[in-house]
């Protein structure tokens, strides 16, 4: 039986570890390692040369396709996407026949993913693979558009706020409040929606409630249990949290 290289590249704990227990069924797989960013994952595919591997799509900083464009024709012999994306998005993955697994991870699916992958592996037909990766990227290239200008309704008037102009969100209810240096704006949406039409090279996620623009943070303090205290330029003190301790760091490497 031959062996097959994996590494698991997802920003979430728990995404990574749901990845490990459905591996546990492969006996012919055997993990070599785990990256939580986009530039880990680049770091890890270059130094370990995986056969396989699973790629977040969504991750801050860098996304997955920003992963396989800095990759360039360094790839690795199989990739699996793993996504949270619409159903538009998956038709596009199923047009150019790539393999994806949809998050919740179904485990039937999970198995009949890796089927296909150790047939790709066997037959070590890349070339073709490579040119519907790119077919895949030209495809979502608009979804990839980050937001510019975010309409506010006020009064019966609709204005618009330039993106650039954010220093930090916080979750507000059903609404995120955007802080910019003289105002404060709601707009009806959740964290994790705003998070996504953001660019992750210019805002980062520092707990649930909280994301900040990356040019405005001025220092950071670290507290305990791996939390920091963050300031920012105009001395606003935000705080992030464990759980999204891994967003700072790659910040601290750069």
């Amino acid at each position: 039986m031959t062996e097959i290289r994996a590494l698991i590249v997802d920003d979430e704990v728990l995404a990574r570890r749901g990845i490990r227990n459905q591996l546990k069924h492969a006996p012919d797989v055997s993990v070599i390692g785990e990256a939580s960013n986009g530039r880990e994952a680049v770091a890890a595919i270059r130094e370990k040369k995986p056969d396989l591997v699973f790629l977040d799509v969504q991750m801050p900083l860098l996304d997955g396709f920003g992963v396989i464009e800095r990759l360039d024709k360094h790839l690795p012999a199989a990739i699996v996407f793993v996504t949270a994306f619409d159903e538009h998005a998956i038709r596009a993955f199923e047009v150019n026949a790539l393999d994806y697994l949809l998050k919740p991870l179904d485990p039937r699916r999970f198995q009949q993913t890796l089927d296909r992958v150790r047939s790709q592996l066997m037959s070590a037909r890349t070339a073709r693979r490579d040119e519907r990766i790119v077919a895949l990227l030209n495809e979502l290239k608009s979804r990839r558009e980050y937001l510019q200008r975010i309409p506010l309704k006020q009064n019966g008037r609709i204005s618009f706020l330039n993106v650039s102009e954010i220093e930090w969100i916080n979750a507000q209810g059903n609404y995120v409040e955007l802080h910019t240096r003289n105002a404060q704006h709601l707009l009806r949406d959740t964290m994790d929606g705003i998070e996504s039409k953001l660019d992750p090279a210019k805002f980062v996620r520092l707990r649930r409630s909280i994301i900040a623009r990356i040019d405005q943070i001025k220092a950071l303090h670290p507290l305990t249990k791996g939390e920091f205290e963050v300031i920012l330029t105009r001395g606003q003190q935000l705080r992030s949290s464990r759980r999204y301790r891994r967003n700072l760091d790659v910040l601290l490497k750069n």
